[in-house]
């Protein structure tokens, strides 16, 4: 079996990312000008990238599906950044947030790089703030923190509910100087179709400009993917609509392991499915766990009254409230991990108690935080949040409870990198939410901002240095080379393809059904019988999609139906891999629940013994089953133990 190499560091765990950076080899600010690195995406793992490696002097290439980066969906983010600076003095640290990282991925995810990720997670704050992001203070002027999903600390840096918003502003402007100076070469609405491979190293991508639909080449010393993840498969997330798996999928069928697929978050504060013609839902900022309550009717009647429109929320007395997460977790209440909390939102509407018409929603309560503090104060906390609850739903959550229910949001799978943050395929990097490698079965809230940011200003710049080192004597590529051609005619070839079909059926109604499929089987809830039944579906599906899909318009021309079905044929291909990788781990950790694999509690139930490792799927072509290979996880330093937010 082909041995997994994650090139971790020797040493003692919070040595290692200050040893490698002290032995690991340097380019000289003159070579640096000799290269060129391709960076696809402009989000904030993508633009920080590209803002730091030209910053650092080298000759970027920057590849933008919006029309500017800052429509990026890292600006959707809402809640707040993680970082362990301590300045609440409640007994926070770097180890402690790389401890409640290990623990909250369900001992998943790679040592090594969570603990660089703690580590270097002070140095965001202080690169934000000086990029003027607007994080908000105290009354004495230090910044604020808040407290989130799995942590008994509050380290959670915010502004306001638009978290992601600012960032992405303060690494806009960051990359904006390096466009100015010439260092970053930025190209808006363009599209990744493809990677170009010339001696087993990644040396170029094929895109597609969406504004002409003609195909064009590019050629790079190493590419650099930060395109974010697969959640869109489901058709209904949380995601923006333009996101998409196709530059990773096709990396991976380059050659480049894609590892974990199946784990997919389940964020349990979204807005409920209003309706049968919805194309996304909207996700309701963790931190509203932090003043508001989750609860259902404690009686059944009492519930189904409420569905039926008989009785409102407010008619039912505090002592008929069923605050299940503050009964069932009394240490961490309200603020148990997202997966903890997604089950028993699940758990209590399967039972009968969901609490609106279709009886899939729990109420989030700020009745008790306007008693507490006031309305001024909640306001101030989280008043654009409130504005869009309302704008959503017409109701007014200062007098009635907000409802949520669990939805697709994030993925922690992804393509499978080193430490150093590349590939299997030599010279491709993959960085943010399109590797996997840093929040194992479930992400803590407030930690995907941590991670685009930490691998794109702190991580990458020093390991692709190490692997550029001995490229200075490569000459610049042509993209008369004959792989580039290769690559170039397989694009256009699918393209042809699709667009010869002419058959019946739109790509959206499709990738609905499609994605009805993987909610029920591989969705919050997964069994051998439904991913078995999932992989037959989906091969249906494929077939149906090959045969019967219609896409109006030109081939070689704006089309935006073309370019939904390119995505749509690859979330097919996405969606078959996570249903391997489900079935094939028999166990629940995280956001993977296997519901043959529970405790008598109802809680996930992991064997440690037979499935300590990263799965990492080779793919071995259009017809065949990708190989599994394994990367064992050993933990040095941390005790593993089944996770507890009781006590």
């Amino acid at each position: 079996m082909t041995k997994i190499d994650s090139k971790i560091p020797e040493g003692k765990l919070a040595e290692k990312w200050t040893n490698y950076k002290n032995h690991q080899k340097l380019v000289n600010p003159s070579n640096k000008r000799r290269l060129d690195i391709i960076v696809v995406g402009t989000g904030l793992a993508g633009a920080s990238a590209a803002a730091s490696l030209g910053e650092m002097g080298f000759k970027v290439l920057n590849f933008c599906i919006q029309d500017s980066p800052r429509r990026a969906h890292s600006i959707a983010a809402q809640g707040g950044i993680n970082a362990a600076k301590n300045y609440t003095n409640d007994g926070d640290s770097v180890y402690r947030l790389f401890y409640d990282t290990i623990k909250g991925g369900d001992y998943r995810s790679r040592e090594s790089n969570v603990y660089r990720l703690a580590e270097v997670s002070n140095a965001i704050i202080d690169q934000c703030v000086a990029q003027g992001v607007p994080f908000a203070r105290d009354y004495g002027g230090s910044l604020d923190n808040r407290s989130f999903g799995g942590a008994q600390v509050s380290r959670t840096f915010y502004a306001k509910g638009q978290t992601g918003q600012q960032l992405l502003l303060g690494a806009y402007s960051a990359l904006s100087r390096q466009i100015n100076k010439g260092t970053v070469e930025l190209y808006t609405r363009y599209e990744m179709m493809d990677l170009v491979i010339i001696d087993g190293r990644a040396r170029g991508i094929i895109v597609r400009n969406l504004v002409t639909g003609k195909l064009e080449r590019f050629a790079a010393h190493a590419v650099v993917i930060g395109t974010g993840g697969y959640s869109n498969s489901y058709f209904l997330s949380t995601n923006a609509m333009s996101c998409n798996v196709s530059a990773p999928i096709q990396c991976y069928k380059k050659g480049a392991y894609f590892a974990n697929p199946a784990y997919v978050q389940i964020h349990p504060t979204c807005i409920p499915v209003h309706g049968d013609k919805q194309s996304k839902l909207t996700l309701m900022s963790e931190s509203l766990r932090n003043d508001g309550r989750i609860w259902v009717p404690k009686k059944l009647e009492d519930a189904k009254a409420i569905q039926a429109g008989k009785l409102k929320p407010t008619d039912i007395p505090d002592e008929d409230r069923d605050f299940y997460l503050e009964r069932r977790y009394p240490a961490f209440g309200n603020l148990v991990p997202r997966d903890v909390a997604s089950r028993a939102a699940k758990e209590r509407c399967d039972a009968g108690f969901g609490v609106n018409e279709t009886g899939l929603a729990v109420f989030l309560d700020f009745k008790y935080a306007i008693e507490r503090l006031g309305a001024e104060a909640v306001e101030a906390r989280y008043g654009n949040l409130f504005q869009m609850y309302e704008e959503i739903t017409d109701q007014n959550p200062y007098k009635t409870p907000m409802m949520i229910f669990p939805a697709i949001h994030y993925t922690m799978g992804g393509i499978w990198v080193d430490y150093e943050l590349m590939t299997s395929i030599p010279g491709l990097f993959a960085i943010g939410e399109c590797n996997f490698s840093d929040h194992g079965a479930n992400r803590l809230g407030a930690s995907a901002l941590m991670q685009g940011l930490a691998d794109g200003y702190f991580v990458l710049p020093y390991t692709i240095q190490n692997y550029l080192s001995d490229q200075i004597s490569v000459p610049r590529f042509s993209t008369d080379l004959p792989e580039f051609e290769t690559a170039e005619k397989s694009v256009y070839d699918m393209m042809k393809k699709l667009m010869n079909v002419k058959g019946k059926r739109t790509v959206d109604s499709i990738h609905k059904e499609f994605g009805l499929i993987l909610w029920e089987c591989v969705g919050m809830g997964r069994t051998k019988k439904g991913l078995e039944q999932a992989i037959v579906r989906i091969d249906e599906i494929r077939k149906e999609f090959w045969s019967n899909v219609f896409i109006p318009g030109e081939l070689d021309d704006m089309n935006p139906e073309l370019e939904k079905a390119i995505r749509v044929a690859n979330f097919i291909d996405m969606g078959q891999l996570m249903a391997y990788d489900a079935l094939n781990r028999e166990e629940s950790c995280g956001g993977h629940f296997r519901e043959e694999y529970q405790t008598e509690e109802g809680e996930a139930k992991r064997d440690d013994k037979d499935f300590m490792y990263v799965s990492c799927w080779n793919y071995q072509g259009e017809d065949k089953k990708p190989e599994l290979l394994k990367e064992e996880l050993v933990y040095e330093e941390t005790e593993v133990k089944t996770r507890n937010y009781k006590v």
